[in-house]
């Protein structure tokens, strides 16, 4: 049980390698935050803007999705079937 609540908590503090995603989550909470002024009427909020707001989040995320998979690429090599195998039968 600690151990996994020591694993949420790393979570929101944010500790580790979460480069970029600070960025996507506030994005995430300017979109909620505008959506709720708006239902209750506090403000005014254009379709247009909220639109927006939406395609820099979903930017952000691609950014560091992309980011992330070159990373792993650089990390690991990644076989097709057929290279496994030539790999394997050179082995023996």
């Amino acid at each position: 049980m600690k151990k996994s609540l020591n694993k949420i908590v790393r979570l929101i503090k944010f500790e580790g390698d979460y480069s970029g995603q600070e960025l996507f989550i506030a994005v995430g909470i300017l979109m909620v935050a505008g959506t709720l002024l708006k239902l209750t009427g506090v403000f005014h909020l254009d379709s247009d803007w909220f639109w927006f707001i939406a395609g820099l989040g979903l930017t952000v995320e691609g950014i560091i999705s992309l980011i992330k998979q070159k990373q792993f690429n650089k990390k690991y090599k990644v076989l097709s079937k057929e290279e496994f195998e030539r790999l394997v039968s050179n082995q023996k």
